[in-house]
């Protein structure tokens, strides 16, 4: 394989890429509308933010604190035991 070629071959791929990464970045962003705050279901230092006792993400003291959040999709909260879309 020639310089060139091997360049050529180098450019594509390195634009294969970067669109490929844009996708993921556009649908990860997507997916952040879809969210809700599922209160009362976090593990100890496992919650995405809120609490009286705490500021924010991975903070949480205790398990399911009734007044830190995880952050689920749509409508699965509510499938869940202790689960709640209100602070406790």
């Amino acid at each position: 394989m020639d310089r060139r070629s091997l360049a050529t071959s180098s450019l594509a791929v390195a634009v294969a890429l970067s669109l490929a990464m844009e996708a993921l970045s556009a649908h990860a962003d997507d997916a952040g509308d879809k969210t809700e705050r599922c209160y009362g279901i976090n593990a100890r230092g496992q919650n995405d933010c809120a609490s009286d006792s705490h500021s924010c993400a991975g903070q949480s003291t205790r398990d399911d604190d009734a007044q830190a959040y995880v952050l689920l999709p749509v409508g699965l909260c509510g499938k869940i035991a202790r689960g709640s879309t209100k602070a406790g």
